[in-house]
């Protein structure tokens, strides 16, 4: 997609959306929305959580840090931010480090439930045509999973595969051949990594309307979130 300078006179008439993320996952979801978004990536280093800092405080932390980078390279835009971990037993598990790591996330979460949180944030600094002219919005959302009991070797031929990587709790809730999940409650797009319904209602609160290209079908993949009219 082109995009307009942020010296471009078209530019500053019309606000840009950009998704801050290099997430695949999290580019092919916000392209379901009835908007013209932009993608770039942020710096790729994600701090650790602080002593004491909850899963919620630590997704919007990161969230906010990916749309403030964003912000500064493309001033004028609604920037949209993210940031995903998952919650085992008190403990902030993130990406992989490597196969070992992988291997020893899998079967712990295995058999067992965790929670997964992702926190959502749109910065918008100097947009012309909008009633934003500075403003920041944020919201979390967490979902319970409850993992099915597969086998040593299943871990093993998925890690070996390279799918378990870039992915917090080294698992895709979506992948078909090695089916993690057994059951999940809250939003399932929230698992894998995006939940639309969070962006929606962030998006909202800054005053603009985002309308789903394939309404039913989103909303059935964000479960009981507010897509469908449901609690978070």
């Amino acid at each position: 997609m082109t995009v307009n300078s942020p010296d471009d006179p078209a530019s500053r008439q019309v606000p840009q959306f950009v998704l801050a993320s290099s997430s695949p996952r999290r580019r092919e979801l916000v392209a379901e929305l009835r908007l013209d978004v932009d993608t770039l990536g942020p710096n790729g280093f994600e701090e650790p959580p602080t002593l004491g800092e909850t899963p919620e405080d630590y997704t919007l932390r990161l969230a906010e840090d990916k749309a403030g980078q964003g912000a500064a390279l493309r001033p004028g835009s609604f920037v949209i931010g993210a940031d995903t971990c998952v919650v085992f037993r008190g403990e902030i598990l993130g990406k992989p480090i490597d196969a070992a790591d992988a291997i020893a996330t899998l079967q712990r979460l295995r058999g067992a439930e965790h929670s997964v949180v992702t926190g959502v944030c749109v910065r918008a600094t100097g947009v012309s045509g909008s009633s934003v002219s500075d403003a920041l919005h944020k919201t979390v959302r967490r979902t319970q999973v409850w993992m099915r009991d597969y086998s040593d070797d299943e871990i093993d031929a998925y890690v070996e595969s390279g799918r378990a990587f870039d992915k917090a709790g080294s698992y895709a809730i979506q992948d078909s051949d090695f089916h993690p999940v057994d059951r999940f409650v809250g939003c399932y797009l929230n698992v894998v990594g995006f939940p639309l319904c969070a962006l929606v209602e962030t998006l909202a609160a800054l005053g603009v309307p985002a309308e789903l290209r394939r309404p039913e079908h989103t909303a059935a993949l964000c479960g009981g979130c507010e897509l469908t009219g449901g609690g978070a």
